[in-house]
């Protein structure tokens, strides 16, 4: 019995592991591939012990979100997938990797007028996280945006 294209498909999606300490995960640049990033990323941080309402579980969440959103808005390249990639970190902490297609593009953030819907992104991120910045892509064209998020919140 040959299995059906559905069944491949989803045994390619990696499985959040406790015992893993890194997470890779290559997703279309699209809205639904943001999507499925955020939500695996909160499937390994509840994998690695750190449930929702937890300040680590919900920072991540939220950056990933952020990350994987500017990848598929401003890091699109046709035919080019994004990446998310999670690491477990010495005292507990996480770092976040989100890489994408467009080296050329790096973000920056900026002071978004009261009108304005967007543009608060990245200072989200530099609130909830302990450091970030953006690196080029390894083995291929493009960008990585990382984060560290610490095992405590961040205290402003």
């Amino acid at each position: 019995m040959t299995p059906s294209p559905r069944t491949k498909r989803r045994s390619a999606l990696p499985l959040p592991l406790a015992d893993q300490t890194v997470l890779s995960f290559r997703f279309t640049p699209s809205p639904r591939g943001a999507r499925l990033a955020r939500r695996l990323a909160c499937c390994q941080m509840d994998a690695w012990g750190r449930h929702h309402g937890i300040p680590a579980h919900d920072a991540v969440e939220l950056i990933v979100a952020e990350l994987a959103n500017n990848a598929v808005t401003h890091g699109r390249v046709p035919g080019r997938d994004a990446e998310l990639r999670l690491s477990r970190e010495d005292g507990g902490g996480v770092r976040v990797e989100v890489s994408d297609a467009r080296g050329e593009r790096l973000p920056e953030t900026r002071d978004a007028g009261t009108g304005e819907e967007g543009g608060r992104g990245l200072l989200l991120v530099a609130a909830l996280a302990k450091e970030w910045g953006t690196a080029p892509r390894p083995g291929a064209p493009g960008k990585t945006v990382w984060a560290v998020v610490p095992a405590e919140p961040v205290r402003g």
